[in-house]
């Protein structure tokens, strides 16, 4: 019996030094142990960091193709500018080609694009006179041509003026960072909601969008699970020769009325009014969607809505939204 008592006093305080080690090896175990995460960047959804936010303006006439280091660009406005043609607001945060281009001269819709990601590193040609003060005075951090060395913002003798003008990205962040003294911003949260597919999507082969001066079409690539571009006719590929193939095109209705704003040519440059409400189609995974949109200031991300009033999903990956005031023309799988 006295044995046995022993034995159950070892016992029990084995059970402590056992129970008191495994909390002191607890504390000691690696979080690799602990369920976490794994870091997504916040515009494409997909494994990665969430860098310095740039916003960069690309020319988008059929001289300016290919255009250089648009594939690595996260999200890609398409808007009208003067003559009823296109131009390119590209916003890189996952990756940093060594070139972009050609760079041209930034326009009035671009300072509503930009205000909900806050004030981003903004690089473009230039601008017209009447419109450096309202650049300089909205929250952006300003990093034009104008004002920054050729070094930067330098030009391809391949190419013709005015499509020539070719950004080096790592001198840029440099000039920003080191003489600017500019404090350049990361997203502190998402535009978009991923998931799956709604349940109205409808499959379809391919969608026009037309401006005055401008077309594309967005072509369902099956094989490849993306959305190939054609601009004016002519497939869009990167300076490799690659056709440029995205996961969701957005293409959103808005009203494109004139501005005070012009060229030098005499163009008026027209302004798409982004904040307010209307009509939009989601393009992903080899459907559509029709959508509803809704902006009430210009400092918030837009908000999406199916027919049934859920909230937009759009597919992990690159985003491109066309913004035109006709409505998309839509080819179905026969």
């Amino acid at each position: 019996m006295k044995r046995f008592r022993k034995f159950l006093i070892f016992a029990f305080l084995l059970l402590i030094v056992l129970g008191v080690n495994a909390v002191s090896t607890s504390k000691l175990l690696p979080d690799v142990f602990k369920s976490s995460d794994v870091e997504k960047n916040y515009l494409t959804g997909v494994p990665g960091t969430n860098g310095k936010v740039l916003a960069v303006k690309i020319d988008d006439t059929m001289e300016a193709h290919p255009q250089i280091g648009i594939e690595a660009a996260d999200l890609v406005y398409v808007e009208q500018v003067e003559s009823g043609l296109t131009r390119l607001l590209a916003l890189y945060t996952s990756e940093y080609p060594e070139f972009i281009g050609p760079i041209r001269s930034a326009r009035i819709s671009d300072i509503d694009l930009l205000a909900p990601f806050g004030k981003v590193a903004f690089a473009y040609s230039g601008s017209q006179t009447k419109m450096r003060p309202v650049l300089a005075a909205a929250n952006l951090n300003v990093l034009s041509a104008e004002r920054n060395p050729p070094s930067i913002f330098s030009r391809d003798e391949s190419r013709v003026s005015p499509v020539n003008m070719i950004l080096y990205i790592e001198k840029l962040f440099q000039q920003a960072s080191n003489k600017l003294k500019m404090s350049l911003i990361s997203l502190p949260s998402s535009p978009w909601l991923f998931g799956e597919s709604s349940k109205l999507a409808t499959p379809v082969k391919s969608a026009k969008i037309t401006w005055p001066n401008a077309k594309y079409e967005v072509i369902w690539n099956s094989e490849g699970k993306c959305w190939n571009l054609i601009q004016n006719g002519s497939v869009e590929v990167t300076t490799s020769g690659s056709n440029l193939c995205i996961q969701n095109a957005i293409i959103q209705k808005v009203k494109i009325e004139p501005s005070i704003y012009g060229d030098k040519f005499g163009g008026i440059t027209p302004i798409s009014q982004t904040v307010g409400s209307g009509k939009a189609v989601l393009l992903r995974d080899g459907k559509y969607l029709n959508l509803n949109w809704v902006r009430d200031e210009a400092g918030q991300y837009t908000n999406w809505f199916d027919e049934e009033g859920d909230r937009m999903k759009i597919t992990p990956g690159k985003t491109w939204v066309f913004l035109a005031d006709t409505d998309p023309i839509f080819t179905f799988q026969p």
